[in-house]
């Protein structure tokens, strides 16, 4: 056994030994092999050239990032259309050979200001622009620019749009001009709109569509409210140093509640074309939302604009609430069963329905957080509308959040008179008796109730109101000047001027049959969306809108009854 042993030990010292002088022996042979010598000399030279190409390359890229200003623009950004509606406008693409022919708008109605097409044909403008992956070259104020479109691919499903200036220049002021003509031809083309935004997956802002500005005249309210609200709002905005001295947050919330249809929307957007603001809507029920991501789209708005909310009380499918949901804290909850509720909290939430699993994560910490916490957004003016107030809690709708309540009640008689007098007073010069707008501040009380401009306003309206007889209060009481008409059809042939159209009548003509139109509906009785669509029909015949409006008003309530 001692033998074996020991012939196992020389045999492995001997092995070792012989080791070193094998592995020489075999890079001599290699070594001496004249291809691969070659080999090594290619390898060798190539991580010269391969180390020098890199080094050029870096020294070029750096040469060219100090020779050239590069700018890239987002589609989703602002700039964006600036760029693209001042690109499609250049006179570059008189040579251009590969080009992008569009007819989109870049947000803008152009044919706003057109006259009307008798033919209804379809007047969209055509653009020619930058096609994707091709590079194209300008000269602006005698520097050297290139253009080029890409798009990438965001996600499975999404592609993604960008724009890429490069200026052969190191002056920054080249790039500032060039967005400062883009910006004023845009502003130039868009002085009549506003844009509207909305909020995309993840929490950011995407442009949806631009709207007219609506003339705040259009707006047909109880006196006061206009004024005060716009007013206010002027206000608000130029206070910023203000605010600021005394450390109050530069912020700015109304309320507007009442009826469906009494012209809250429409307000908002008034305010916000005599503000020059955009709109960014806030929709709270959407798909996904919940305190985190209604913070960072809050936080994401820029400071001068106007954040919306609309129907917030209808928002969630069970109210706003101060909790989250029961399957949420179900999860949550600890192991002393502390989820249990108090009955104060069921009676604020109300009963959970079917369905409520599903409803918003937005609680109402987190939306009052949003709107008010260390990290809200300031500079921005929100506006909330509901059409059920005592449905809000009262921590969303004290001052600071919700700094200014207004009411919008369903159509008064002075606001029926003057619809009226919107949709049938010919152009023309205001008369001299014209009725004079308040352009003062307003009290909320008085701007919501408008009780003592209302009745001043009967009082006013008394006399012509005796000396202009009313229409029947039903199509079976007729007077002498209008004959009983047949029940299927009204004929206001007896009437010598019941088919006059608006503009053959004189402005005093339409302030009497304005009067008369206001004495015929019930005062807070219909929305003023409801009248407008009534008007609406008798677009040309204010006569016959005059004539037919107690039978209107008949069929609205007997509907009523019936869906009641």
């Amino acid at each position: 056994m001692s033998n074996i042993t020991a012939t196992a030990a020389s045999l492995a010292a001997n092995s070792t030994t012989a080791l070193p002088s094998d592995l020489h022996s075999l890079v001599s042979k290699l070594a001496s092999v004249s291809a691969l010598q070659d080999w090594l000399k290619l390898f060798v030279i190539g991580g010269v050239l391969e180390t020098c190409r890199r080094h050029i390359s870096e020294w070029w890229e750096q040469l060219m990032q100090a020779l050239w200003i590069t700018a890239t623009f987002d589609a989703n950004d602002e700039a964006y259309r600036w760029m693209l509606f001042w690109l499609s406008r250049h006179p570059m693409w008189e040579n251009a050979r590969t080009i992008e022919v569009s007819t989109r708008r870049f947000g803008l109605d152009e044919d706003s200001d057109d006259e009307e097409d008798d033919d209804c044909e379809d007047t969209r403008k055509v653009s020619y622009l930058p096609s994707l992956q091709n590079t194209y070259s300008i000269w602006y104020q005698r520097h050297y620019v290139t253009i080029s479109r890409q798009e990438r691919s965001e996600g499975r499903w999404s592609m993604k749009e960008s724009l890429q200036l490069r200026i052969l220049s190191r002056d920054l002021s080249v790039l500032k001009g060039i967005l400062d003509d883009a910006r004023e031809a845009y502003k130039a083309a868009a002085n009549k709109l506003i844009s509207i935004y909305s909020a995309d997956t993840s929490g950011g802002w995407n442009y949806m569509t631009s709207r007219p500005k609506r003339p705040l005249s259009s707006i047909i309210l109880d006196p006061g409210i206009k004024e005060l609200l716009l007013n206010d709002a002027r206000d608000f905005l130029s206070s910023r140093k203000w605010y600021s001295d005394r450390g109050i947050p530069f912020r700015r919330g109304y309320l507007l509640y009442g009826a469906p249809g009494s012209g809250k929307t429409s307000m908002i957007q008034s305010i916000a074309g005599e503000l020059g603001l955009n709109v960014y809507i806030v929709t709270l029920s959407r798909l996904g939302m919940d305190d985190s991501s209604l913070n960072e789209l809050i936080s994401n708005m820029p400071r001068r604009c106007i954040a919306l909310m609309e129907d917030i009380d209808a928002a969630f499918t069970t109210g706003i609430k101060r909790d989250l949901p029961s399957d949420i804290k179900r999860l949550r909850k600890d192991d002393d069963g502390s989820d249990d509720e108090s009955d104060e909290k069921r009676r604020h939430e109300g009963a959970e329905g079917p369905g409520s699993d599903f409803g918003s994560r937005v609680t109402l910490s987190g939306l009052l957080n949003a709107l008010d916490g260390i990290g809200a957004q300031e500079g921005r003016i929100l506006f909330a509308t509901t059409n059920n107030y005592k449905a809000l809690d009262p921590a969303l709708c004290r001052p600071g959040r919700m700094d200014i309540h207004i009411e919008f009640r369903l159509a008064s008689r002075y606001q029926a008179e003057n619809l009226y007098k919107c949709f049938y007073m010919p152009d023309g010069p205001e008369d001299a008796d014209a009725e004079e707008v308040d352009e003062g501040y307003a009290s909320r009380r008085s701007s919501t109730e408008a009780s003592g401009d209302e009745k001043e306003w009967e009082e006013e309206n008394a006399d012509a109101s005796e000396r202009t007889p009313l229409l029947p209060s039903s199509p079976s009481s007729p007077t002498p000047s209008s004959p009983e008409p047949p029940s299927s059809s009204p004929s206001h042939s007896s009437r010598p001027n019941s088919h006059l159209p608006s503009h053959d009548l004189s402005r005093s003509e339409v302030r009497a049959l304005a009067t008369r139109f206001a004495d015929a509906i019930p005062e807070r009785e219909f929305s003023m969306a409801s009248l407008q669509g009534y008007l609406m029909a008798y677009k040309s015949r204010p006569c016959e809108a005059l004539e037919d409006a107690p039978q209107w008003v008949q069929k609205e309530r007997e509907a009523r009854k019936e869906r009641s």
